[in-house]
């Protein structure tokens, strides 16, 4: 089964997380677990927690198929280190959430070398940063996302993702979500079944398949190759309605959470419907990597 849904907010508490999911018919869905724009934010309150819980039970919502994300001011591969400690810091209290909300990974962005230190040196930092935060944790799966590859931001090659896990010592509670816009932007084209399962089969020889968690699904306001991360409604942009439909329709993609952070949320719910009517449609000669 795929499992469609959206980054919704959590305004009011994340509580109320679910609840924004099920109005739109999500089967998945994504979620700040605290602001994203502030370092610190207060600790979780029980009630919160419970509440949470028994909506997601509620809404019909497992663990794995809801995929938290970190606050954009985390850059766990920062070359000044009073800014490393503080992303650490920042990472391990987001990880340390999760957990407590009962959930199973934390999505993340991998971090950029501001060229202030060589890229390999910044990668090692993140995977440093990925241990340390494993080890302050019980349960909780470090879900990598792939990047533009916009400024100084690792993470665009999968050749950079196989190189954090390569050095994740832990190698069970680590995993990838794809991002299709970041994907397209930074070099890999998917427009076509075709180009999808070639782009597969290269994450699964450089990476692994076992490793992809979760993907985000967005099109793409920019060209191929732009390295701008810029997105655009399903079926509006550069990437278009091919790649989803080879996406809805390939199961090796079915139980992973397939999450919209398109630009108008008003239409989610609209973008949920027709990705599963996509699904539903002929499946002609899907093929999966090896």
């Amino acid at each position: 089964m795929k499992r469609v849904g959206a980054h919704v907010s959590i305004a009011g508490g994340v509580e109320n997380a679910p609840l924004q999911a099920s109005k739109i018919g999500a089967k998945a869905f994504a979620l700040f677990t605290k602001n994203q724009r502030q370092w610190k934010s207060p600790e979780l309150g029980d009630l919160s927690i419970e509440r949470f819980q028994r909506n997601c039970s509620d809404g019909g919502f497992r663990a794995e198929h809801i995929l938290p994300h970190d606050s954009y001011l985390i850059n766990l591969g920062s070359p000044e280190p009073d800014k490393l400690d503080r992303s650490r810091n920042a990472f391990f209290d987001e990880m340390q959430r999760v957990e407590r909300l009962g959930l199973s990974m934390l999505n993340f962005h991998p971090g950029s070398h501001l060229n202030l230190i060589e890229p390999d040196a910044c990668l090692q930092l993140i995977a440093e940063s990925v241990n340390m935060a494993l080890d302050r944790s019980c349960g909780v799966t470090a879900v990598i996302e792939n990047t533009a590859g916009q400024g100084t931001n690792l993470g665009r090659s999968f050749d950079d993702l196989a190189f954090i896990i390569d050095h994740v010592e832990d190698k069970s509670r680590v995993g990838v979500c794809l991002d299709t816009c970041h994907l397209f932007a930074g070099g890999y084209d998917i427009r076509t079944k075709e180009e999808l399962d070639r782009t597969l089969c290269e994450f699964d020889r450089i990476v692994g398949i076992r490793y992809l968690k979760a993907m985000h699904l967005n099109d793409a306001k920019q060209p191929l190759g732009s390295r701008l991360d810029r997105h655009e409604c399903i079926g509006k942009g550069a990437i278009g309605i091919e790649a989803f439909t080879a996406i809805m329709q390939n199961p090796l993609l079915d139980e992973l959470p397939l999450i919209l952070e398109t630009p108008d949320s008003d239409g989610w719910q609209e973008e949920i419907g027709m990705l599963y009517m996509l699904a539903e449609q002929q499946v002609k000669g899907v093929s999966t990597p090896p």
